[in-house]
């Protein structure tokens, strides 16, 4: 299981290839010969780096969403579309579709941010409009978090 942490200043080339920071590659050794999936993420102007075996969790729990329903259809036309398999090339860069970085208005100064098992990938001011947002990080917590009990779970 994928425990990946840490924040990360990278850069885009002209063609779209950003290397993958070291410390980043070396959380992920045992999955890089895998390759990702990357796609828009849901709740923001952001994209996110699933290595494969995390798309593949994911996507069969999508998959049993019953396609009779209308909701769920939708949902899953609009989750999957854009989701590019992608992989390092020789150089240790990943190319990303000039589609995904248009959605996310990625520039030359992009960020990642790596949690649990994906990686977040940001236009690096969207990313500090995000972190600048006035959120009551307590009340957040209590709410999300209140009912967990750490030493339990």
């Amino acid at each position: 299981m994928l425990n990946l942490l840490g924040e990360y200043d990278c850069k885009l080339d002209a063609k779209g290839r950003m290397m993958l920071p070291k410390a980043l590659a070396k959380q992920m050794e045992d999955v890089l010969h895998e390759g990702f999936v990357l796609n828009r993420d849901i709740f923001s102007k952001a994209l996110v780096i699933y290595p494969w075996g995390v798309w593949q969790e994911l996507s069969a729990e999508v998959n049993k969403l019953n396609k009779f329903v209308q909701k769920n259809v939708l949902f899953l036309r609009k989750f999957n579309s854009g989701a590019t398999l992608i992989e390092l090339d020789g150089q240790g860069r990943l190319l990303l579709p000039a589609a995904l970085t248009a959605f996310a208005e990625l520039g030359k100064d992009v960020k990642l941010n790596a949690i649990n098992d994906r990686i977040e990938l940001w236009s690096k001011a969207n990313y500090e409009a995000m972190l600048s947002e006035d959120i009551d990080m307590g009340a957040l917590s209590e709410e999300v978090m209140g009912g967990v009990d750490p030493v339990k779970d």
